[in-house]
Parts: structure tokens; C-alpha cells; sequence
């Protein structure tokens, strides 16, 4: 009801339970994937692996509501491919945004999981981040300490003085050299090689 009411967003399935929500992404290929982590049949973070996760061919963007804030699920949500991960509680506002963010290539994390994500990523890693599979240049390192301090594409460009489509060249060519999915994982690997304190 909450996403059908704006004018940009319509909803085009909505289904009972995980395995039902994997043949119906497949089928539709929506911009957005919304997921619970608990369903019936598969759960949040397996269908999301399913969608999105390493190894997926062209995968969708997902974003996960839940009732859970549960640091396990977090990690396994953003791990899994997840682009968003919301309270239920967080409200609308943050509901539409964080849709409207995944559907554009950013993500969107709710403000209470945020500082316990970037404190967990900011603890000394056990293991050392993976190594890109090429350097990063001086101009990707700066957009990647942006986007790992949450800034958005419209942010990076204004900060670095570069045009948004500068940005997203940047952002596809870091992603490529670092192996990552999205700019979740871009943000993750920053703050695990230490990049950002």
C-alpha cells in the first residue's frame, strides 16, 4: 500500500512465501526485490542468495524489511547480495527511499544498523581484505572512501568536483578491479583493508 501510493513505484507481485518470491523475480525481473527474512518454505537470506548473491548472472537488487535486528542477519543479508536492509520500524519514509535508492544502484542501510555495521567492519579483520585484481587509482580510492562514509553518487560528484556519470564509470571500474557486487560490498571491503577508519 505504502510503495503502490507513489507515483514513481508500482508493485508487481506480491507473493506468500521464498520459493514463490524466487520464480516470480525470475519471471518479472523487477527493479526491487523486498524481502522478509522469514518466510514460509525458503528464508530471506536464502532467496537473496538465490538473486543476488556471488556467482549470479545479471542479479537483481534486493532490499530486506524486517522485524530481526539481529546482527547475524544483517552481515548474512549484505553478504548475500542484499543492496538495503530496513527495520520495520524504520517507517515509510525510509521504506520508499530505500527502494527508490536500490532501484538507482545505491543502498540504503537503517540509520540503527548502520553504526554497529561500520563498527563491526572497522574492528581489525581477522583476515586481510582480498587485494583488488588491479590497483585502484588515486581518483577510485577517493570515491570509494566516499561511498564506504555512505555518500551517494549525487554526493561523491559534488564533493569531488566530477560529473555523476564520471562517478558511476568509477564505481563500475572499482567494482570490477575489487570483485564486488555492489557498493555495499565496495563500502565493506574499504573499511576491512582499512582504507577508512
Amino acid at each position: 500500500m505504502i510503495l503502490n501510493a507513489q507515483p514513481d513505484i508500482e508493485v508487481v507481485a506480491a507473493v506468500a512465501d521464498g520459493a514463490a518470491a524466487v520464480e516470480q523475480a525470475r519471471h518479472l525481473r523487477p527493479d526491487v526485490c523486498l524481502l522478509d527474512i522469514r518466510m514460509p518454505r525458503l528464508d530471506g537470506l536464502e532467496v537473496t542468495r538465490i538473486l543476488a548473491g556471488p556467482g549470479v548472472p545479471d542479479p537483481l537488487r534486493v532490499v530486506i524489511v524486517t522485524t530481526f535486528d539481529l546482527d547475524e542477519y544483517v552481515y548474512g543479508a549484505l553478504r548475500a547480495g542484499a543492496c538495503g536492509f530496513l527495520l520495520k520500524d524504520s517507517g515509510p519514509t525510509l521504506l520508499i527511499e530505500a527502494v527508490r535508492a536500490a532501484a538507482n544502484g545505491d543502498a540504503l542501510v537503517s540509520p540503527s544498523v548502520t553504526v554497529r555495521l561500520l563498527s563491526h567492519l572497522a574492528r581489525p579483520a581477522a583476515v586481510q581484505a582480498r587485494p583488488p585484481r588491479e590497483p585502484l587509482t588515486q581518483r577510485e580510492l577517493d570515491v570509494v572512501r566516499l561511498v564506504a562514509r555512505g555518500r551517494t553518487n549525487q554526493e561523491v560528484a559534488g564533493e569531488l568536483f566530477i560529473s555523476l556519470s564520471t562517478v558511476k564509470t568509477h564505481l563500475a571500474s572499482i567494482q570490477t578491479k575489487l570483485g564486488a557486487r555492489n557498493r555495499v560490498e565496495t563500502a565493506a571491503w574499504a573499511w576491512e583493508s582499512g582504507i577508512v577508519r
